[in-house]
């Protein structure tokens, strides 16, 4: 098994997997970093995107588009303006556009006084950026998703624009499909959802890839299609 999780990893670590992923907005601003886009850019189309991913991949896809049509696909220039669209209609199944707002508005106050959201933690971004309550024992999937998008720097699906964090602290992106699969391949033996849980299938894919834990995560992702 752990031969064909290397295999798995290897080759469903490929962009022709991703064309219809949330990872192709933040991907779109860091490949025209030298367009007149900035760092920031790619930071704010990657918390909106994984905000929003959550449910078919087309319909995140339609909906991350609609918050990049509604920035005019200037995120930074957008978020630091300060008029959102702030209305109870929804932007994605549940996400309504004053949620939108307030990620915005929190955005605008954190880049009043910084460049950059890395120096951020998991926390942080969790209460200062999405505005939800501290709890040490969530799973933080969109967090670890946007993460794992911004620090490896293989040169494929991720975009490596974050260069202070190092690829071995990274958690696999934790949910309810992931757990199933990781449970499956018995790489956790716990049954809660938390982020002990997401520490033990961390702990497991070290084992096989020791410096680049959520390479895994394109394991658990071909594993998928295999048992599917």
């Amino acid at each position: 098994m752990k031969d064909r999780l290397i295999g798995w990893a290897e080759k469903y670590n490929d962009p022709q997997y991703f064309q219809e992923d949330p990872v192709i907005f933040p991907k779109y601003f860091a490949s025209r970093l030298d367009e007149g886009f900035c760092l920031a850019d790619v930071e704010i189309a990657a918390i909106i995107a994984a905000h929003l991913a959550w449910g078919r991949r087309s319909m995140i896809v339609r909906d991350c588009q609609r918050a990049m049509d509604e920035m005019s696909w200037k995120p930074y220039s957008y978020v630091m303006a300060g008029e959102y669209r702030d209305e109870n209609a929804s932007l994605h199944r549940t996400v309504k556009w004053s949620e939108f707002a307030m990620i915005c508005r929190n955005l605008r106050e954190i880049y009043s006084h910084a460049d950059s959201l890395e120096g951020l933690s998991c926390q942080q971004i969790r209460t200062s950026v999405f505005g939800q309550k501290e709890d040490l024992r969530a799973p933080n999937k969109k967090i670890n998703m946007m993460r794992r998008w911004m620090v490896r720097d293989d040169g494929r699906v991720d975009l490596g624009v974050w260069k202070h964090i190092g690829k071995e602290n990274l958690l696999i992106p934790l949910d309810v499909h992931v757990y199933e699969m990781a449970a499956s391949l018995e790489l956790t033996s716990r049954k809660q959802k938390d982020i002990r849980t997401v520490q033990e299938i961390t702990d497991a894919f070290k084992e096989i890839f020791p410096d680049d834990p959520c390479k895994g995560d394109f394991a658990l992702f071909g594993y998928g299609l295999y048992r599917g």
